[in-house]
């Protein structure tokens, strides 16, 4: 069988390891397969200086879809080379509907620079705090948003997403990345998969050429997507019922595993 001519792979609790760390097994593997001819895509709910601070250290150079794939990014050229919005108006639109049905909702927006975060957004990452701006409103402030980021402590991310897609209905894309009560908003029609099926179409590469690993709600599209598409050991359970595919944990290198076999 000819490996697979793209690998596109989920950073967090997926080619990292539980400690947000890329293990040496991993790095290998990667070149591994970038040495068999094989080009590596980062898929990622991260904006583009967490998808930057990966690359660095894995040495990858390529194309990292960004923002739930809201914004692709050219590592090398370190320059965005699409990206689409939420219009300000379904903006403004959802975030009153979400205020009113989710008692509590705060809300922050990342452009792609940074994270303007609305009174109440205490939610933190700490790696990311030299990008968080306060504002008093998301709408407000003269910013395209790439993402929204609802939160609502306290409740159970798959509960806030059937809450949050009943009160919006299909008027933005609602995902989730594992963030503890937090909901990861786009415009309709952007997630993982469509951004990632833009890059292979301009590659000439077809979905049965791309091999794929995630573990969140979030990734399920682009598994569905690749013609070789692992759910990780440490995947939500909605990717482990959905995905035939399996391979071992974040923990236990199960990207490395997956590629050795391929590209070995």
């Amino acid at each position: 069988m000819t490996p697979p001519r793209l690998v596109a792979t989920d950073l967090d609790g997926t080619l990292l390891d539980s400690t947000g760390s890329l293990t040496p097994r991993t790095r290998a593997a990667l070149r591994l397969a970038e040495r068999a001819g094989a080009e590596i895509v980062f898929v990622t709910a991260r904006p583009p200086r967490g998808a930057e601070r990966v690359a660095a250290v894995a040495g990858v150079a390529g194309t990292a879809v960004c923002s739930n794939g809201a914004i692709v990014y050219d590592l090398a050229g370190r320059t965005v080379t699409e990206r689409v919005d939420l219009d300000p108006a379904i903006l403004r639109k959802i975030m009153a509907a979400l205020a009113e049905s989710v008692p509590g909702i705060v809300f922050a927006a990342e452009t792609g620079h940074n994270v303007l975060c609305e009174p109440g957004y205490s939610r933190r990452i700490p790696e990311e705090l030299d990008f968080y701006r306060d504002v008093p409103s998301v709408c407000d402030a003269g910013e395209p948003v790439a993402k929204l980021l609802a939160w609502a402590a306290g409740h159970p991310v798959d509960e806030l997403a059937s809450l949050a897609a009943a009160a919006v209905r299909d008027q933005v894309t609602i995902t989730h990345s594992g963030g503890r009560s937090l909901l990861e908003i786009s415009a309709t029609g952007v997630d993982k998969a469509a951004a990632l099926a833009r890059v292979c179409r301009a590659r000439g590469v077809d979905a049965a050429d791309v091999v794929a690993f995630g573990d969140m709600p979030n990734d399920l599209a682009v598994l569905a997507y690749a013609g070789h598409g692992y759910a990780m050991g440490n995947a939500h359970p909605l990717l482990l019922e959905s995905i035939e595919r399996r391979t071992l944990s974040n923990d236990e290198d199960g990207v490395a595993a997956v590629l050795e076999r391929l590209y070995g």
